[in-house]
Formats: structure tokens, C-alpha cells, sequence
């Protein structure tokens, strides 16, 4: 008599409700909504979309944007390891506090921000008046862009590098100091490739955020076309005018290269975590 095989139990109670809640949940709130971009830049013809997505002006917002998010996310990826490593590694009085500070980008309303750094990096603000006496401009340049994008972008770093730090096990930092490593061998050796992907990860995250960021960017950019427009600026601009195709062409190209980038990152990120697990 042959025995019926019982059928293993979902760990998920209703995993065909779940499963398809969240699938209508994620295509309302992502797939259909960029679908809809796809679909309206469709429309025009091959002439107008290069037109539109290559006109000097575009191309120079492409390349503020993507620059100095790239710019920020690269500062970001070594400050917020040390603030990370800090934060983990070094106890000190308030250190509570700063953690907490760290994830007031998440709670600040972009336009808050973008205020404040305005008026803090401005030739009469407090950091801006001590640039401006040794020739630096910070606000209304690029480099205030790129500290706009720095502000925004840390926590995303040291918030994915901080809990892989704190489940790092210190017996094999121990056995390399024992086996005669000294201080940086040991981390370029031991820590830091256990901290790689989740490293990449706030980098890819920090950068994502940057391409995209709007509020606390054109206070401080001063908006100055050819010089200091980002993309998302462009698009605004674009749909104030009530041209939606324009609008649309330069959403679908900024999609397009940022997927393009977070994709070639992850997979960065993939080859970092199989090395490490060697």
C-alpha cells in the first residue's frame, strides 16, 4: 500500500492571499505607475524622444545629477564607515544622541534642508563665509549640490553597514593581531571584506537617492541652467510648461541609467559577497 506523502505546511498561513496582496500592492504602487512613463514616452516618435532627451541643456543636467550623485555616494561610503565603526567600535558619552541624529535626513522634510544648508553654506552663512575667504563658492555650485546630496545619503550608508559591523565576530580579528597583523592588515584583510556588500549596498542606495533628489537640492543649487539644473529640476520645469512627453522622455532615460547602474552595482555586490565567503 503506498503511503501519501504529506504536504509540508507554508511557514506563511495564506501564502496565495499574501503572495498575491503584495503583488497587486507592488504593481499599483510601482509597476503601474512606470508602466504609465513607458506608455506616454511611447507615443512619440523616435525624433522627438532624441530630440528631447539630448538637447545640450538635458544632457548637462544628466551630467550634474549623475555626477555628483556618484560624487556623494563615493563620500559617503567612506565617512559613513567611519561613522559606522565609530558608532559600533567606540563608546562615548552621547553616542545615543549621534545615533539618532543619523537618521534625521529620514525624518527632515527635503525642503527643510535644503534651507538650512542654503543659509548655513551661503557667502554670509557660518561654513560659507570661511569657503568664500579662501576663494571657495559651496552654494549655488556644484559642490553644493554634491553636500546637499552628502546630507541626504549618509544614513543610508551606515545604516546598512553598522548591524553587519555589529555581528562581526572579534575572534578573527583577534587571531590575525595574534599571528602578527598589525591594525590595518587586520582590517583590510578580516573586517572589510565581510563589510563589502553591505558597504556596496549604502553606496548603491546613497546613489540611487542622489539622482532622484529634488527638495533640498534646488535651494542650494541656485538652479543656474547650463551650470547648476539637475535633472529633476528639468522634468519640473517641463510639466510647469505642460509638456508631458519632454517630461516623460527625460523620466524614462534617468529610469533607464539608474537601473542600469544599480544593476551593474549589485552584481559588483554579488562577486564582493562570494569573495568574502571564500
Amino acid at each position: 500500500m503506498k503511503t501519501r506523502r504529506k504536504k509540508k505546511k507554508s511557514v506563511i498561513p495564506g501564502f496565495g492571499i499574501s503572495m498575491g496582496t503584495t503583488m497587486f500592492l507592488f504593481s499599483i504602487i510601482v509597476l503601474i505607475p512606470l508602466g504609465a512613463v513607458f506608455l506616454k514616452t511611447a507615443r512619440m516618435s523616435p525624433g522627438d524622444f532624441w530630440a528631447a532627451v539630448t538637447a545640450p541643456r538635458v544632457l548637462n543636467a544628466y551630467k550634474i545629477s549623475f555626477g555628483c550623485s556618484f560624487i556623494a555616494a563615493a563620500i559617503n561610503g567612506v565617512f559613513g564607515l567611519i561613522l559606522s565603526w565609530v558608532l559600533v567600535r567606540c563608546p562615548f558619552p552621547g553616542r545615543r544622541i549621534i545615533d539618532g541624529l543619523i537618521d534625521l535626513p529620514f525624518a527632515l522634510p527635503t525642503s527643510i534642508a535644503g534651507i538650512a544648508l542654503t543659509a548655513v553654506y551661503c557667502e554670509n552663512g557660518w561654513i560659507g563665509s570661511l569657503l568664500a575667504r579662501i576663494g571657495i563658492q559651496s552654494a549655488f555650485s556644484i559642490l553644493g549640490i554634491t553636500i546637499a546630496l552628502v546630507f541626504v545619503g549618509i544614513p543610508f550608508v551606515v545604516r546598512t553597514v553598522q548591524p553587519v559591523l555589529e555581528g562581526l565576530d572579534g575572534q578573527y580579528e583577534e587571531a590575525a593581531v595574534m599571528l602578527g597583523a598589525g591594525r590595518g592588515r587586520t582590517f583590510l584583510k578580516v573586517v572589510l571584506p565581510e563589510l563589502a556588500p553591505a558597504l556596496i549596498t549604502g553606496f548603491a542606495l546613497a546613489f540611487a537617492r542622489g539622482i532622484g533628489e529634488y527638495g533640498s537640492v534646488i535651494f542650494i543649487a541656485g538652479n543656474i541652467p547650463m551650470k547648476t539644473e539637475i535633472a529633476p529640476l528639468l522634468i519640473m520645469s517641463k510639466l510647469e510648461q505642460y509638456d508631458y512627453n519632454g517630461a516623460t522622455a527625460i523620466a524614462v532615460v534617468i529610469l533607464m541609467m539608474s537601473f542600469a547602474m544599480l544593476l551593474l552595482i549589485n552584481l559588483i555586490q554579488r562577486r564582493a559577497d562570494r569573495l568574502a565567503r571564500r
